[in-house]
């Protein structure tokens, strides 16, 4: 069995339009967050197809969710969104080299 890695995991999670907007609305709200209504209201979801991908966001390590009494509080993962970054340009411009074709001629 294989297991998928964080930043793979957070990509994939990005990967579907719903949730790369639901991120990116999290992302603009700042620290201050935004509750599961408002998202809704800003990106016109129903309830159960918010919370679906929500859910996703959250399994993929990157958006927190705080309960503050009835309401629940969504936020942007920044440390997470880092590491993603950080994975993604981790050997920027440190070359290529083309070890299939060598071996093949």
């Amino acid at each position: 069995m294989t297991t998928t890695s964080p930043p793979a995991r957070a990509l994939a999670a990005l990967g579907h339009d719903a949730r790369l907007s639901i991120f990116r609305t999290l992302v603009k709200a700042g620290a201050e967050g935004l509750r599961v209504g408002e998202i809704g209201l800003h990106l016109g979801l129903a309830p159960s197809t918010l919370a679906h991908h929500l859910s996703t966001l959250v399994d993929a390590g990157l958006v927190v969710q705080e309960k503050q009494g009835r309401e629940v509080i969504n936020r942007a993962d920044y440390p997470a969104i880092h590491r993603v970054l950080g994975f993604l340009t981790s050997e920027c411009c440190a070359g290529v080299s083309i070890r299939a074709a060598e071996d093949a001629a």
